[in-house]
């Protein structure tokens, strides 16, 4: 048995590839979080609604989607749907669909949480100098709630940016996809593997990062 040679030069070769890798990774990330956030908050909100019909709806969109993996869920979007639709959904749309209809779930609840949090007394300090029950979530519920999502949803974000690494079983060029093709001319699976995490752990450190900072200086911490 050989002794292993790790070749460094193969690190160096690789990354211009694996850094083209990464920038789709976060497109997709930040776009279908985007999406998601806009669906959380929709979803969060009509959990608190008293119209019975509507808190169903998000309950099921919700429940649906925690209780199923991102796989099974790209997989449908990408080969279930399009044999009902009678057309092609690509690789991309897929990826992102499914990173925004996974993270609307959770954001979700984020939501929901974080804007049952406020304190009552602030709903009917709104209402006693004239506010609609609109005006009062906007401009005094909203923005409060809004600071208490920041570091969950920053969770959210390494928590999907690493989801993503899934979508390799529809193609989807990301980090993973790259690290596979790379390695399937090469051969060299531990430097090149080795090269894809560290870059994964750059990123969720950088991200990680700036939130503890943001949250610093919105006094969160």
């Amino acid at each position: 048995m050989t002794d292993f040679d790790f070749k460094t030069n193969v690190i160096w070769e690789s990354l211009p590839i694996l850094m083209d890798g990464l920038k789709l990774t976060v497109i997709i990330t930040a776009s279908g979080l985007l999406i998601g956030f806009f669906l959380g908050a929709i979803f969060g909100l009509l959990k608190l609604l008293k119209f019975k019909p509507l808190r169903y709806i998000a309950n099921v969109y919700i429940e649906t989607i925690r209780g199923t993996p991102i796989m099974v869920q790209v997989m449908f979007i990408y080969f279930g749907l399009p044999m009902a639709l009678r057309t092609r959904i690509d690789p991309l749309t897929s990826a992102i669909s499914a990173i925004a209809i996974n993270s609307g779930a959770y954001i979700a609840e984020i939501v929901r949480g974080s804007v049952q949090s406020i304190d009552k007394g602030q709903t009917e300090a709104g209402r006693s100098i004239g506010l609609t029950r609109m005006q009062n979530m906007l401009y005094v519920v909203w923005p409060q709630a809004f600071r208490r999502m920041i570091p969950p949803l920053g969770n959210q974000f390494i928590i999907s940016l690493k989801d993503t690494s899934l979508f390799v079983v529809i193609g989807v060029g990301e980090l993973t996809r790259t690290g596979q093709e790379i390695i399937a001319t090469n051969f060299r699976a531990f430097e090149v593997w080795t090269t894809v995490a560290i870059l994964y752990l750059c990123i969720t450190f950088v991200i990680s990062k700036a939130l503890n900072l943001l949250e610093y200086k919105l006094g969160l911490r």
